[in-house]
């Protein structure tokens, strides 16, 4: 067995140079999901260039970069998403988007490099028994990239025995990580519904049927959900986003109908059952309590990621190995939510968190003025090269 105090050879500087440089190459060109064809070039370029075998074209513009050494029967999956957030970025530096409207806002440009930096340095190092899936997912950020790769066979052609994915956190420090098993992200489901009145003059409410007060009934009532009806040890959000109902130009118009839209987040699959229950039971009361009908449609979007034990367990030890600043055990889950689920939901699977250092000006993920943290590149690096090298340890003659 490995020692605690052996660490994977370090990256050499000019190596740290490179994968910095491309970090920032990445983040300065941002693509959105499905449209990643710029950033699936200099993946697969640099996988094949190391001496991966290399597989393009699942879930359009996903790369699986394939490396296997030694005996060994077994097979991990390592994730990286690629993507970038369709919104605008406000700081002055020098790699900052060159593409209006589009920004590396949630660190994909890190996760990224850091698996490139991974298979560059496994491929050298080959200190494993077995066979590693580089999988660099397109399309994390709500357009739905995990499930199309594995519709389109990632796993069939690419069988693996567990997958691990892995988050940058601010607020971590960047030789630190977050290892936990169980409950680590939330579903990630949307909720619309349409309320629909009989739209009459603003002076005369009596004719009509008021669908813009109907909505106002629900938007109060919606977290009873949350504070009278779902358990209070279970963690929920039910939140209404989007509300459009009218015309500002017509302001002595009781319209017709609201449209209503919001989201649901749970870890529990009864509890995300009991929410799509509870909201279609709530609306359907306002609308007959106010005479008006109503259209419900619940979107199951992504499923909550849960830790298998065992591959948490993997990374745990994986983690201890090479973060200086120590390993929380004790991270709470997030209510964001991630479409690993889909690679884990029947595969072992575990979703890290490492330290992207404070968060400077308050700059968190999805925000205008982030930046992942080019000082969490060895760390990150070395978590992956540690973690293939624990869980695909060569066996004793």
């Amino acid at each position: 067995m490995f020692s605690k105090l052996h660490l994977p050879n370090e990256l050499a500087p000019d190596e740290l140079e490179f994968l910095t440089n491309l970090r920032r190459d990445f983040h300065a060109h941002p693509e959105l999901g499905f449209e990643e064809h710029r950033t699936s070039d200099i993946v697969a370029g640099l996988l094949s260039e190391a001496g991966l075998s290399v597989h393009r074209g699942l879930g359009k513009t996903g790369v699986v970069g394939t490396l296997s050494c030694g005996n060994g029967a077994a097979a991990i999956g390592l994730r990286a998403d690629m993507d970038a957030l369709a919104m605008p970025e406000t700081s002055n530096r020098p790699y900052m988007s060159r593409v209006e409207g589009k920004m590396h806002a949630c660190g994909h440009d890190g996760h990224t490099t850091l698996l490139i930096g991974a298979a560059r340095q496994l491929a050298k190092t080959r200190n494993f028994s077995g066979t590693v899936h580089f999988i660099f997912q397109p399309a994390e950020e709500g357009r739905g990239g995990a499930k199309r790769m594995i519709d389109d066979g990632l796993f069939t052609k690419f069988p693996c025995d567990a997958v691990y994915g892995l988050h940058n956190m601010p607020g971590l420090q960047t030789d630190e990580m977050a290892v936990v098993a169980g409950p680590q992200l939330a579903c990630s489901d949307s909720w619309k519904i349409t309320m629909t009145g009989v739209g009459t003059h603003g002076a005369k409410p009596h004719l009509g049927r008021d669908a813009i007060t109907a909505c106002g009934h629900f938007l109060a009532a919606l977290q009873t959900i949350v504070g009278r009806i779902v358990d209070p040890l279970q963690p929920v959000v039910v939140s209404a986003c989007s509300v459009h109902a009218g015309d500002p130009n017509a302001l002595n118009v009781i319209p017709d109908f609201v449209e209503i839209g919001g989201t649901a987040r749970a870890y529990a699959p009864h509890v995300r059952d009991q929410l799509e229950l509870e909201i279609n039971r709530l609306a359907s009361g306002i609308a007959s309590m106010f005479g008006i009908e109503v259209a419900y449609d619940y979107i199951r979007r992504i499923p909550p990621v849960v830790n298998n034990p065992a591959a948490a367990a993997q990374a745990l030890d994986a983690a201890r190995d090479v973060c200086q600043a120590g390993v929380r055990t004790d991270f709470p889950p997030s209510t964001a939510g991630d479409d690993f689920a889909f690679f884990s939901q029947d595969i072992p699977g575990a979703y890290v968190w490492l330290g992207n250092g404070p968060a400077v000006n308050g700059a968190l993920h999805h925000n205008t003025a982030y930046d992942f943290n080019d000082a969490s590149i060895p760390t990150g690096v070395n978590f992956w090269v540690r973690l293939v090298e624990r869980h695909l340890e060569p066996k004793a003659a």
